[in-house]
């Protein structure tokens, strides 16, 4: 976790064998009210995790029914030991987080899942933008086509075959062609772009 940059979008869904329990006095930066039963030794752990990391265990900030809470039933045992943490930042992006009841990974787990909605942001490029074209047109010109012709033999060492690797030629073609065609400059609106 401390190798990810702090600027990107984390989420980890990981059984930790833990119990956060219920209620978040002096913990409530990374955990919501709605825990359950009383936290144990690996709960603590994973709650100082969070704090560590910035994080916040999801599970914890929806009231839903035990049912929907549980993640591990086996015998008469019911503990959520499954948990989503994400960056505390984040959190507003997450709308719900529950536990899919009938659905299971093993025998005794089962699944998990929350609600995203990623916010995006937008950016919007300088108002103009100067945006090179090439006139190819004007090689139906008897004298550029020549004067390109000749170019390109040069640059290709009078080879009649061109090579194999395709990008080469084609940067070739373009750069002769630059020369010998003339440039138009258009000016555009800028638009937005996803970031």
């Amino acid at each position: 976790m401390e190798s990810i940059p702090t600027g990107e979008r984390v989420v980890r869904g990981v059984d930790f064998n833990g119990h956060v329990g219920e209620g978040n006095t002096g913990d409530e930066e990374v955990m919501g009210k709605f825990g359950v039963k009383e936290r144990n030794l690996e709960g603590q752990m994973v709650v100082d995790f969070a704090k560590r990391m910035d994080m916040a265990v999801v599970n914890t900030y929806f009231q839903k029914r035990e049912e929907h809470r549980v993640t591990y039933k086996s015998g008469g045992r019911r503990r959520p030991v499954d948990y989503i943490l994400c960056r505390r930042g984040n959190l507003k992006e997450i709308s719900d987080c529950k536990v899919v009841v009938g659905e299971s990974v093993a025998r005794q787990h089962r699944i998990v899942v929350c609600r995203m909605t990623l916010m995006v942001c937008k950016t919007k490029r300088s108002k103009i933008e100067i945006e090179k074209k090439t006139k190819w047109w004007k090689l139906k010109k008897e004298e550029c086509s020549e004067e390109f012709r000749q170019k390109l033999r040069q640059a290709l060492g009078g080879q009649v075959v061109l090579a194999d690797d395709w990008e080469t030629t084609a940067e070739i073609i373009r750069e002769k062609g630059a020369g010998c065609v003339i440039w138009k400059e258009e000016k555009r609106e800028g638009d937005l772009v996803v970031e």
